[in-house]
């Protein structure tokens, strides 16, 4: 299929997946998704792995013109809108990459949703470790638990940013998105908080590493790869990532379907290839390549995983151009990114970011090692304008939302420093700085003013 092109590519579309947590009235944690989905009736949100989780898919849409404001506006409506049914069952909506008042009790099997995936997904980890999750993170504080399930994963609430190309371009854009990771996360880390203690900039990323790692000890000493993933190098082909996705990992899923896709190719139709799609759903790549078929088209999309959601729909509109606009620029320039920088420099500098937010040292061909904040102003910035320019987004538009990224950059605030200077100016009990601070995040979000104007 790939050698034939057979494939959906003429436009390219922006499309995206926000999940949400659920807290009550005190900012605690609600496990209601089941009652909220049912009160808020619409196609376009789902369960989560959590019951304090929900998700709403986006649909595909050309960012050109004042596309990329109509995607904001869209997104607030319907969050408006789900919000209100949400008070119905006595729930409110957080857009944040890990619920800081989210406890360790909060966290079990009994916590995963009710969908029989999910408690199958956690039986096969389970099987597969043969022993309990060990989480380990070393951050302002540390953080040293078991988890029975994994639940634990939950707690991690992102933001998916897809982008359909075409099988040649695909390798060029899943190297740029890759190559870009580090700059991403560290402009946009909202996930300071795990279980009250005080972690990374955006603990999120090491949380999903360690929640759904399938390999016991004996098997990570013996550099058996993880289930979460950056990769190990720079790709030619999309067919070397479910190359490796067949040589690396075992199936958790034993489920099939009846379609044969040779005998459907052979019959002029699209197969859907379920098998592929569900095994490769399992594996939890940064930059994951996602195959479907729409309509009776087939496309690929390059599903960009490393953002936290929150802390507005302005922040997560900002974070999507800047995203965009660079995915208009690198993949295509004479001499790629990823012929003059190391797989491993992209790599670290994820790690970084994660760990220190925009204080992190990235690097970058040309310039070397840079404070994040001083690569984003100087050469990414630049870049994602041009990019948006490419994409044909009004320059008015396009303005508006990077001037987020750059004030972000300039003032050194995140989503994540916010948090920590809110509930370090708090004298006294942890969690109740923690969950203080959650409503006051709560109605700040709903404002929709850009966390950088966020005052402390």
């Amino acid at each position: 299929m790939l050698r034939e092109s057979r494939f959906e590519f003429d436009r390219p579309l922006a499309g995206l997946e926000i999940e949400l947590n659920i807290v009550d009235a005190r900012g605690e944690a609600a496990m209601r998704n089941a009652e909220v989905l049912d009160a808020i009736k619409q196609p376009d949100w789902a369960t989560e792995l959590g019951q304090f989780n929900i998700e709403i898919n986006i649909e595909p849409q050309d960012l050109a013109g004042d596309g990329a404001l109509r995607l904001e506006d869209d997104v607030r409506a319907r969050l408006n809108h789900a919000e209100e049914r949400a008070r119905s069952q006595d729930g409110h909506l957080v857009l944040i990459g890990i619920l800081p008042t989210l406890r360790e009790q909060d966290i079990g099997e009994g916590t995963l949703s009710a969908n029989p995936r999910y408690r199958l997904l956690n039986e096969q980890i389970f099987a597969a470790r043969g022993e309990d999750l060990h989480l380990a993170i070393e951050g302002v504080e540390r953080l040293d638990t078991h988890a029975d399930s994994v639940a634990p994963e939950a707690a991690c609430t992102s933001v998916q940013l897809h982008l359909q190309v075409s099988p040649d371009e695909f390798a060029a854009h899943w190297n740029a998105a890759q190559a870009i990771a580090g700059p991403q996360v560290a402009v946009a880390a909202n996930a300071p908080y795990l279980f009250g203690r005080e972690l990374h900039r955006e603990t999120r990323i090491a949380l999903f590493e360690q929640a759904t790692d399938t390999r016991p000890a004996e098997l990570k000493a013996q550099g058996v790869r993880p289930r979460v993933w950056f990769g190990e190098r720079w790709i030619t082909s999309v067919f070397d990532l479910f190359e490796e996705n067949v040589s690396y990992y075992p199936a958790l899923l034993p489920l099939c379907e009846n379609e044969d896709p040779r005998a459907e190719l052979e019959q002029g139709r699209i197969p859907e290839l379920h098998e592929l799609t569900l095994h490769n759903g399992t594996i939890y790549r940064w930059n994951r390549p996602v195959y479907a078929v729409v309509d009776g088209v087939p496309h690929l999309r390059v599903e960009n995983r490393v953002l936290p959601a929150g802390p507005s729909v302005a922040d997560i509109a900002a974070n999507a151009a800047f995203y965009y606009g660079l995915m208009r620029v690198l993949p295509y320039t004479e001499r790629p990114i990823w012929s003059q920088m190391s797989f491993q420099a992209a790599e670290d500098n994820l790690a970084a970011a994660a760990r220190h937010g925009l204080d992190a040292r990235l690097y970058w061909p040309g310039i070397g090692e840079v404070p994040a904040a001083e690569l984003i102003l100087r050469r990414l910035l630049p870049m994602a304008h041009e990019g948006l320019a490419r994409w044909g987004v009004d320059r008015s538009v396009a303005d508006r939302l990077l001037s987020i990224v750059e004030g972000r950059c300039l003032s050194g605030r995140t989503g994540a420093s916010w948090q920590v200077d809110r509930v370090r100016a708090h004298k006294g009990d942890r969690h109740e700085a923690l969950r203080s601070m959650t409503l006051e995040y709560i109605e700040r979000m709903h404002t929709n003013e850009p966390v950088h104007t966020w005052d402390v």
